[in-house]
């Protein structure tokens, strides 16, 4: 990331947002909270949006495809890490979030 510099959360995962009546009402656990490459944070759209969702949220974050690309990367990184441990309690959503991203391949 050679932008300006930007607050990122680290941690956009599920157990970490906050619903009410099906919409976002906060955001918690700022933990990993720092000064990094906004990509991390949109990790969460392969292990939780369908590829159409995932557009839409592209869209509308006016996302650079360099963004994107990074954000791929990072999502690749996290499913590939989880994925291998069975026994672990991200592995299903892991899993499910490396069959997304074979969905559409990058070099496409």
């Amino acid at each position: 990331w050679s932008s300006a510099p930007v607050w990122v959360h680290g941690d956009v995962a599920v157990g970490n947002l906050l619903t009410t009546d099906g919409r976002l009402c906060a955001v918690i656990d700022f933990g990993t909270c720092a000064v990094g490459d906004p990509a991390c944070d949109l990790v969460i759209a392969w292990g939780f949006l369908k590829g159409e969702e995932r557009e839409i949220l592209a869209d509308a974050a006016g996302l650079s495809a360099d963004t994107w690309a990074r954000a791929r990367g990072w999502a690749m990184w996290k499913a590939l890490t989880n994925a291998t441990n069975p026994d672990d309690p991200q592995h299903p959503l892991q899993v499910q979030a490396l069959a997304r991203l074979q969905e559409q391949p990058y070099w496409v």
